[in-house]
């Protein structure tokens, strides 16, 4: 059965996988967003932040690789909710194939393409004069809590996919996701802020993976941000996973 559903994934992750290479502009219209996000706040707002004594692309791109997931992942949205509509959903069933691989092949394009896109978005920020002075160990870290981030949020974005009315409202969900990272420590120092503000940003999940990944990258300590960091992601995904899971089983029914 594991390898059943191991070959039928493998299957159906190459179908998803062709699409995205036959739709470049997918991958580039996830990273023009983010690309521009840096370029504006870096070259434009950047002599007017006081974000320490660093460069501020160096404390800007933690959050911005945030937002290039989250504007990645609605794509996974939308090519559900194009794959339940087309009537494949219905064909795949009526095929001797394991019934999550479906889902989970869409998942893995998320975690493929995103990370296409994050890659992209590191390359230009070296241009423009991010160092840093992790080593490999953090490097490995930092590519576990993002990839962990972006199957949480995929697995949030299987719901929509599957219960939309509509391609818009199944890409729409993740508009908020996008700018969350604007009420966090990803643009600012938290203590910046007015009371209320700092105490949903320094309570929301985004902070605390913002922090974990900015120690990260400059070779410090993390403390106790990477344990909160992983218990938020790690809580997103077990909850998103389920209600997916449900959503997915009231769908085929």
């Amino acid at each position: 059965m594991t390898r059943h559903f191991f070959g039928d994934t493998t299957v159906l992750l190459g179908r998803s996988l062709r699409h995205i290479t036959r739709s470049v502009d997918t991958i580039i219209t996830t990273t023009i967003m983010p690309i521009a996000f840096m370029l504006l706040f870096v070259y434009v707002f950047g002599g007017a932040i006081k974000a320490g004594s660093g460069s501020y692309v160096n404390y800007l791109l933690p959050g911005i690789l945030l937002i290039t997931i989250a504007s990645g992942i609605s794509y996974t949205a939308f090519r559900l909710f194009l794959d339940m509509k087309s009537g494949i959903f219905e064909r795949f069933q009526s095929m001797p194939i394991a019934r999550s691989s479906v889902l989970w092949a869409h998942v893995l394009t998320s975690l493929v393409a995103n990370l296409i896109s994050v890659v992209v978005v590191v390359v230009v920020a070296l241009v423009m004069g991010f160092r840093s002075g992790a080593g490999v160990l953090a490097w490995l870290a930092i590519a576990g809590m993002l990839i962990l981030f972006t199957l949480a949020l995929t697995w949030i974005a299987v719901i929509p996919g599957l219960s939309a009315k509509s391609a818009d409202g199944a890409s729409a969900f993740a508009y908020p996701l996008i700018f969350l990272p604007f009420i966090s420590s990803a643009f600012v120092p938290t203590d910046t802020m007015p009371g209320p503000v700092r105490a949903f940003a320094e309570h929301q999940p985004v902070t605390s993976i913002v922090n974990a990944v900015r120690d990260l990258f400059t070779g410090q300590p993390v403390g106790s941000d990477i344990w909160v960091a992983l218990a938020w992601c790690v809580g997103i995904l077990v909850v998103a996973y389920f209600f997916a899971i449900l959503a997915y089983r009231r769908k085929i029914s």
